[in-house]
Parts: C-alpha cells; structure tokens; sequence
C-alpha cells in the first residue's frame, strides 16, 4: 500500500511551477526567476516526483498544463500571494515607507506628477511609485496602494471616493491665439470659424470617447456637419494637450487636467465659459483594503483628496464630492 506523503513542498520549486505556468514557457520563466532554464526544468521535475504526478506536456514548441498542473496552480496562486504580502508588509514595516498608486498615463502625466513635489517636499520619508497603465489594474494586487480612476458615478468602485467632475473646452496656445489676433491664422471667435483650423481629436474606441470628442462639442454649438481644416488623431490625452500647446492644434481639453496651463496663460480658451461643457464622467480616488491600513497611504489619500479640492476649485466645481456606491469598474484611459 502506498503511504501519502507528507513532507511539506519547498517555496522555490512551487515558484518556478507558477511562472511556468503562467508564461507556459520554461525559458521565459528561467528569465524571470533568474536561472538557467536547466534549473528550472529540475525544480519542476523534483515537484512532479514529489507528487508522484505530471505537471506538465511538454511539446517541442510548446508547453501546456496537464489536470494535475491545473489543480496544483488554483492552490499555489492565492498561496504566494498571501505569501507576498506578508513579506511586503514585514519589508515595508522595516524598511522605507511606499505607496503604490496605478492610475492612467494622461492623468499622471498632466495631474499627478506636477503636484508631487509638494506631497515630497512635506513627506521626504515616504517613496512614491506610480505605475502608468491604460488597462484597468486589479485593487486585490499586493502591491497595488491606491488607484486613481475615471468613470461615471454607476461605474465606480464601492467606496471610492470622487475627486472631480469633467467639464471640457476648446484651448489653445497663446502662440495661435497671437497669429489669429495678428491676421496671421484664420479667426477663431465662434463654433463655425473651427473649419478653418485643425482638430486635435481622441481616436479610441472607449465608451468615453463620445463625450470627450469633438463631435459632441460641434453638436451641441449647433455645427454637427462641420469639417475642420484637418484632423489630428491621438490616443492619450496628454498627447492632445502637447499639441495644442506646440500650437499645431485646436484642442478639446479636459478642464480639470489643464487648469494650471489655462491659469498660467499657457493655454488659452478662446470661447471662454460659453465653450465649455460638461461630461457624465469623473475623477476617482480608490484605496485598496491594505493600503487603508497603513500611515503613510493614508496620509497621501488625504493630500490627494486636499489637491482634489483644489482642482474642483479651478474648474468652479462646487458642493461636496459624493461617495460612489456600485462596484463594476471601468477600463482606465
């Protein structure tokens, strides 16, 4: 009769099970584990004679999971999570404080990192760390902190908190704004007169983009039909925005994002208020359920929020900024 076994398993042959698994390549995970891909293969070869199973069909070209390897892989997942999140916390604890914050390019790009300086100048022991992503990140990620979103109120996280609204308007650069003065470009004074200039224009396929394209703008101002003098498609905003203070562009900007380049003159609406209008979606702050317990995450959630308030400010937002209550997030852009 065969006895079970019950030596527990070793960390290192369970990590290189995982990357194998999840890359389903044995030299991709030697890459990523820093070892020969011999190493790896006799880590996995140990794990299988300790299971006494196959893990494993390995093809010439390929590698795939075997039953066994899919049942194995549902255990260790949430197993090293957990794992890593403990050594986290035990690292963090004794060492130097991070927060991890995952937000979309354009946001950190044109929100975020200008105002840093000063979350660093008064916290010079926290490290900040900022993963730039337009593919929605999970909040159950270990290292994940906080996550700065962009979606309607229906679309946002429980528990997050709602930074601002989005109102938009057409902007250019004092550059353009001087050659339109001189005679030197084609006038700009109402809705109609964007056929003589170029659109900087968002060219993705987010269900946001309807609201934020020039062609909602133009509807609304009563020129459905119009055709600017040429289009300039990008697919990040701050793209958009880098045009249109290079002077190449008539771009539809989003206000709150650009509130320091409309107060500092560096871009100029040329509609003024009556340009402007207003988006069903927002800006959202959430933290994860072990950011929320930790000192130095809240004390960033707290000047993000206080910077927040600021922006609403700006844009002339007014009122306090309600909680979201429904959980189905949206993709980041």
């Amino acid at each position: 009769m065969n006895t079970l076994r019950r030596r527990p398993l070793s960390v290192g042959p369970i990590r290189a099970f995982e990357a194998v698994a999840r890359l389903l390549s044995f030299r991709a995970a030697a890459d990523e584990l820093h070892l020969t891909q011999s190493a790896i293969s006799r880590q996995i070869r140990s794990l299988e004679v300790e299971l006494d199973a196959v893990l494993f069909l390995r093809g010439t070209r390929h590698v795939e999971l075997t039953g066994d390897g899919a049942l194995l892989l549902r255990a260790v997942i949430p197993a090293l999570e957990r794992l890593d999140t403990g050594v986290r916390q035990i690292r963090q604890a004794r060492g130097r404080k991070i927060v991890s914050v995952t937000t979309f390019a354009s946001f950190s790009s044109l929100w975020l990192i200008p105002r840093l300086e000063a979350f660093q100048r008064f916290h010079p022991d926290i490290d900040i760390r900022i993963s730039a992503s337009d593919s929605l990140v999970d909040l159950d990620e270990p290292d994940i902190d906080l996550a700065l979103r962009y979606c309607t109120p229906e679309q946002a996280p429980a528990g997050a908190e709602r930074m601002f609204g989005e109102t938009l308007t057409p902007a250019i650069s004092p550059w353009l704004a001087e050659q339109i003065a001189q005679g030197q470009a084609p006038p700009l004074a109402r809705a109609a007169d964007l056929a003589g200039h170029t659109l900087a224009e968002e060219d993705n396929q987010l269900a946001s983009t309807e609201y934020v394209s020039w062609r909602q703008w133009l509807r609304l101002h009563g020129q459905a039909a119009l055709q600017p003098r040429r289009w300039l498609y990008f697919n990040f905003t701050y793209q958009q925005v880098q045009a249109a203070l290079a002077g190449q562009a008539v771009t539809l900007a989003r206000v709150a994002l650009v509130a320091e380049h409309l107060a500092r003159s560096e871009l100029i609406e040329p509609f003024g208020a009556t340009g402007r209008i207003d988006s069903p979606y927002a800006y959202w702050l959430v933290a994860s359920s072990q950011g929320r317990t930790r000192a130095e995450v809240r004390q960033f959630t707290q000047w993000v929020l206080a910077q927040a308030e600021l922006t609403r400010r700006a844009i002339g937002e007014t009122g306090e900024a309600p909680s979201a209550i429904s959980s189905t997030p949206h993709p980041d852009r």
